[in-house]
């Protein structure tokens, strides 16, 4: 089987760009130790700061789905309730 790549884009509302960066930058260290983690990596758009995209890299969907429904996901969506304009996930394999 082959691995499971993320690619997740978030948009913050232009006045809530430092919270929501704030708060993407608290999942790092959490889910690079879950299992199943191979790669979590946030970028910030260099011409549009409210835009942040998360580069990720699995083992499988399962894991995958055990960290999207852990509590500091949970955590995240309450603490960017409102502040997030846009979000958008694809599930995607590497193919070269």
């Amino acid at each position: 089987m082959t691995n499971l790549t993320i690619v997740a884009n978030i948009h913050a509302k232009s006045d809530k760009i430092d919270l929501v960066r704030a708060e993407l930058e608290k999942l790092i260290p959490i889910t690079r130790a879950e299992e199943g983690c191979l790669q979590y990596d946030l970028h910030q758009d260099n011409d549009n700061p409210a835009h942040f995209m998360f580069f990720e890299s699995w083992e499988n969907r399962e894991l995958w789905q055990t960290h999207m429904n852990a509590p500091h996901l949970a955590a995240y969506m309450a603490a960017t309730n409102g502040a997030v304009e846009n979000f958008t996930l694809n599930e995607m394999s590497q193919i070269g």
